[in-house]
C-alpha cells in the first residue's frame, strides 16, 4: 500500500459546487494521468453535455441575430447603419468559427435557422416598430446566403 497512486492526487480536491473552474482543471490532470477512479464522473459528465448545449446555443443565438440584423436591413432605411453592418459581420463570423469546430451543427443549421426565426422576426419587429406580421412567415434568406461574409439583402448600400 506505499505506491504512490494509493495516495490521492489532491489532498483537498476542489468541490465542483464551490469552484467549477479549479475543479474541471484538477478533474483534467486526474485524466491525464489515468488516475480514473478519482475523477469525480458524474459531474464530468454533466460538464461536457453542458459544453455541447453552450456551443449550440451560441450559433443559435448568432444566427437569430444575424437574421433580425438582415430582417432590419432590409425593412428599414434606417436600419443600414455601419453598427447594423458591423453586427451581421461579427454574427456571420461567430457561425463560422464555431462550425469549424461543430462540424455536426454545421450539418444541422437548417433546423437551427427554422426554430430561431420566430424569434428573429420577434427582435426585428421590436427593432423596427413594425407588425410581426410584415415579415416573412418562412427565413428568407438560405445558408449559403446566411455564412456569406460579405453578403447583403440586395447589396442596400449603408445610410450613413
Amino acid at each position: 500500500m506505499s505506491l504512490a497512486k494509493d495516495k490521492p492526487y489532491y489532498t483537498h480536491p476542489s468541490d465542483y459546487e464551490d469552484d467549477v473552474y479549479a475543479w474541471a482543471f484538477e478533474q483534467a490532470q486526474l485524466l491525464r494521468l489515468g488516475r480514473f477512479s478519482e475523477v469525480d464522473l458524474p459531474n464530468v459528465i454533466e460538464e461536457l453535455e453542458s459544453v455541447g448545449r453552450e456551443v449550440k446555443s451560441l450559433i443559435a443565438r448568432a444566427y437569430r441575430d444575424l437574421i433580425a440584423k438582415l430582417l432590419e436591413w432590409e425593412a428599414q432605411t434606417s436600419s443600414r447603419t455601419r453598427e447594423n453592418a458591423k453586427a451581421i459581420l461579427d454574427a456571420r463570423i461567430t457561425i463560422e468559427e464555431e462550425e469549424r469546430e461543430a462540424k455536426s451543427l454545421r450539418d444541422g443549421a437548417e433546423r437551427i435557422v427554422e426554430s430561431v426565426y420566430p424569434q428573429a422576426v420577434r427582435l426585428a419587429a421590436g427593432a423596427t416598430g413594425l407588425k410581426r406580421e410584415n415579415f416573412p412567415a418562412v427565413c428568407p434568406f438560405d445558408l449559403a446566403f446566411l455564412r456569406d461574409l460579405d453578403a447583403m439583402p440586395s447589396d442596400m448600400p449603408l445610410t450613413d
